[in-house]
């Protein structure tokens, strides 16, 4: 999809230094030459720092001096980085899903690193190209250049960090299946590194060029929101006072940067409870509602807490009792919204509309004066939104559920469950099983016949659907035909991937968000923000009119004075993180001015072992909850708890090969050791004579110990494989750039384990959360689209379509792994053989295109399990 499209001249940049594309396809992924490109990066570093040796005086002989530092210190990175990417390049296809699915975590690294590479090499073209020009700016592209050489620094200590992983983990296996250790290690170099590059200058480099104007803005709408944040206490009066105060952070990259690092070190979940339901406000919403697909039914309803049989899937002489969901606030209704695109039988009955609740604007329901009803639909999709498990609702996930209505010609039902941290674990899984259960008994009122039904969700909405699914095999119910999952949370531990090192700089899932959003899932996080004075209406209405003429009167001076005053002298990271957020307005802050002044060494490289030893996880948390042994006689929550032990869940798919292990561990890093040769007590996860930029601020992150996100109803990932060889065929989508990527690999990888039809579909260069992106861009459309083929392919019961090249593929490295190898045999429970792959339970699939095919639907009905019965 992107991968085939850069910015600028970073397109005939990449074509150059490629060498070839295929022939076949035209989108076909790219054949990436990486000797090539740090040959070019050193012939561009030197050219222009011998051309601005030549001393300058005045400004621009400042300028000159910085761009020549930035220039050497980049060579020092490149070098470095060189032979560990080359390393990389030599193992990491034995962590792939599939051959024709090159896609994990130390790929994604080594990706984001390339990107950086040929972002300098433009802009040092770039610079060649016009720097004898009256009119070249040496000040800022001296900013541009420290900025992208700060970011190189960061991305080759998460490379050293992945070097830990592949040195600790065993053949295959993506997590490092400890909170101690690594994972605990990963987290304290995260809240001590620096950040802020990522989101000034840097921000979103490795996306697609179409979707970063769309991640800046974001950006500065969440730092100019968390200026105002708690200091306006009305709604008008943050958004309004947020509005005249981002002019200085869209002008000052640096500044945004440094602020974005201070907003994601600092602030709890109910700032990004509150940020996140921006779109959730009247007037967002409508602007939305207005420029997406116009339906004939759109309504909130409000299900009360009944009780209710429904037949077993095994026996439908017998019926299970579905209660009303009770874990921790108790019996209450469960929202729910439905769209569809066209009236149908039963979605203007006077039932349905008995139970709809009004939103406070213009009727939802669209019947005109003789709108014509259609007949029920034979299929019902049923979602799940995401956020974290702590933010938005149906509401904010409206402009694609629409379209999706209209493309699929089906109603649509979202579950609008309640949220963390005020309803944690297992409180949105009990709702999203009960709305399911409701659906299949009143599949009437949907206007749908009870025949096919699919589970959709994306992110936390991705989780919902395993787990309600899983639930559902466990009271014996009927299995829904399908589940779309895009970009899952499989895994709610704190366990250290690969992938998950992309938190250090995705805009959209820092590790400190994500860490307070699991927390509050899990229930660690206080259910309510500290009590704040009460005043009246009409004194905050006066003091908010006064603190918005004041900022749009700071904003404005200061938008002014930057625009007059460019040249500026620029301070440290470290004092942009000591100076109140009050001093701000007035002093300008330049994180890509860093010094980056200590000495650097290439890894060492270990001796090859004979064998790394096999370890096994084990769930050990003696309070995990086994819905399965679910009583309907008890309505408390404390009846999920299980009386028996989860069995062993192993990550590890296959053996070690001696022969792989040894590739591996000569690419892994070990950690480093005393002096005298003694392992420190902490020690240092770089090489000697390496240091990470680090920041004075450190960040708040926890290392979540819970039992709860151990339980395999919170984290799929971690279930027994009795409890996942009842689920239906499930269908994932995930972004080769998300921190979520591994989870969605892992969880495909233990699927096919145990012979469960799965496919996995990767998406390049988008960023975790594209489904409520997709109106914004042509590549995030397709990304959708991949998810309605997969919803549609759950509905016809064929065969999966072949996978769109543009999405299936990350760039190929210059060193391709053939599929026929016999390491690939190695690595997979179910070995390819020759063109034939072994999908679901025993089928096998012509592979053809190298499209990953799903097998006839199996569901195995868990007749009862712990469910009070009766015969009728």
């Amino acid at each position: 999809m992107a991968s085939s499209k850069k910015e600028g001249g970073s397109s005939r940049l990449e074509k150059g230094l490629n060498g070839r594309r295929s022939t076949k396809h035209k989108d076909s992924p790219v054949v990436m030459d990486t000797n090539a490109v740090f040959v070019a990066l050193y012939g561009i570093c030197e050219e222009n720092a011998a051309y601005f040796s030549g001393g300058a005086k005045g400004s621009q002989g400042d300028a000159a001096r910085r761009l020549v530092e930035a220039m050497k210190q980049i060579q020092e990175h490149a070098h470095s980085l060189e032979p560990v990417i080359a390393g990389f390049a030599t193992v990491y296809h034995h962590f792939d899903f599939d051959p024709h699915i090159p896609a994990n975590g130390y790929r994604s690294l080594v990706k984001v690193v390339r990107c950086c590479l040929l972002h300098i090499i433009h802009k040092g073209r770039y610079i060649t190209a016009n720097r004898r020009s009256i009119f070249f700016r040496a000040t800022h592209n001296a900013g541009e250049m420290e900025a992208y050489c700060s970011a190189l620094c960061q991305l080759r200590a998460l490379l050293y960090l992945a070097q830990r992983m592949l040195h600790d983990n065993s053949h295959g296996n993506l997590f490092f299946q400890d909170e101690s250790g690594l994972s605990e290690s990963f987290v304290r170099e995260y809240a001590s590194m620096h950040k802020g590059c990522f989101y000034g200058r840097c921000l979103g480099f490795q996306f697609t060029p179409a979707i970063r104007p769309c991640l800046q803005t974001i950006a500065i709408g969440l730092v100019s929101f968390g200026e105002n944040y708690k200091r306006h206490q009305s709604g008008i009066g943050v958004a309004a006072s947020s509005f005249f105060t981002s002019g200085k952070y869209a002008i000052d990259p640096e500044l945004r940067g440094a602020e974005f690092d201070r907003i994601t070190q600092n602030l709890d979940v109910h700032f990004w409870k509150a940020f996140w339901n921006i779109t959730e406000t009247e007037v967002l919403s409508s602007l939305a509602s207005m420029t997406s697909t116009q339906v004939k039914v759109n309504r909130a309803l409000s299900v009360p807490p009944v009780t209710f049989d429904l037949p077993l899937a095994a026996n439908h002489r017998a019926s299970v009792t579905i209660a009303p969901p009770t874990a921790h606030i108790g019996t209450a209704p469960v929202q729910m919204r439905l769209i569809s695109y066209d009236l149908r039988e039963g979605q203007d009955s006077e039932t349905l509309l008995s139970l709809c609740r009004s939103e406070g604007g213009a009727i939802s329901l669209s019947l005109g004066l003789k709108t014509k009803r259609l007949p029920s639909s034979p299929c019902l999709l049923i979602h799940f939104h995401g956020g974290g498990f702590v933010a938005q609702t149906s509401k904010s996930h409206e402009p694609y559920l629409k379209s999706w209505s209209q493309e699929l010609g089906i109603p649509i039902l979202s579950v609008d469950y309640s949220l963390a941290p005020e309803a944690p674990f297992p409180r949105a899984l009990e709702e999203c099983f009960y709305a399911y259960c409701w659906a299949l008994r009143n599949h009437h009122l949907l206007g749908w016949t009870g025949e096919k039904v699919c589970l959709a969700g994306d992110s936390a909405g991705g989780n919902l659907c395993v787990t309600t699914s899983m639930r559902a095999a466990a009271f014996g119910v009927r299995m829904p035909d399908g589940i779309v999952a895009a970009y899952p949370a499989t895994l709610l531990t704190a366990y250290a991937s690969p992938s998950r090192l992309l938190t250090l700089m995705d805009p959209l899932l820092p590790l400190s968000v994500l860490s307070r959003c699991l927390s509050a899932y899990a229930g660690s996080e206080p259910p309510t923000e500290k009590q704040v004075e009460k005043v009246s209406t009409l004194s905050l209405v006066r003091r908010d009119t006064a603190l918005l003429l004041r900022d749009f009167r700071q904003g404005a001076s200061n938008w002014f004075q930057s625009l007059l005053d460019p040249n500026r002298a620029a301070a440290t990271p470290s004092a942009a993180a000591e100076a109140p957020p009050e001093s701000a307005d007035a002093v300008r802050k330049s994180i890509s001015e860093a010094s980056i002044s200590s000495p650097h060494a290439d890894p060492p490289v270990p001796a090859c072992p004979t064998e790394l030893p096999d370890r096994k996880l084990s769930v050990k948390s003696q309070t995990c909850q086994d819905l399965g042994s679910h009583s309907t006689l008890v309505p408390s929550s404390a009846a999920l708890l299980s009386e028996r032990t989860p069995e062993d869940v192993s990550f590890f798919l296959s053996k070690d090969d001696p022969t792989v292990s040894c590739g591996l561990s000569s690419v892994g890093l070990p950690p480093p050791v005393g002096e005298e040769g003694a392992e420190l007590e902490h020690p240092r996860e770089f090489p000697l004579g390496f240091e990470p930029l680090r920041s004075d601020r450190l960040a708040e992150v926890r290392v979540e110990t819970s039992p709860v996100v151990k339980d395999p109803f919170c984290s799929p990932l971690l279930a027994p494989d009795s409890m996942l060889k009842g689920l239906p065929p499930v269908h994932i989508v995930a972004c080769a750039l998300d921190p979520m990527l591994d989870d969605s690999v892992m969880f495909a990888k233990r699927l096919r384990s145990i012979d469960q039809p799965v496919t996995l579909c990767v998406v390049d260069d988008l960023p975790h959360g594209f489904l409520s992106l997709s109106q914004l861009s042509r590549e995030t459309r397709e990304a959708a689209n991949v998810c309605v083929e997969r919803i549609r392919t759950v509905f016809t019961q064929k065969d999966t379509p072949p996978e769109p090249r543009k999405h299936r593929k990350l760039e190929r490295t210059d060193r391709p792994v053939p599929a026929s190898s016999g390491e690939t045999t190695s690595l997979f429970a179910d070995p390819a053989e020759g063109s034939e792959l072994l999908v679901g339970r025993g089928v096998k699939i012509a592979d053809g295109e190298g499209s990953v095919a799903v097998a006839a639907q199996n569901n195995t009905d868990a007749g009862g399990i712990g469910a009070q019965i009766r015969l009728d």
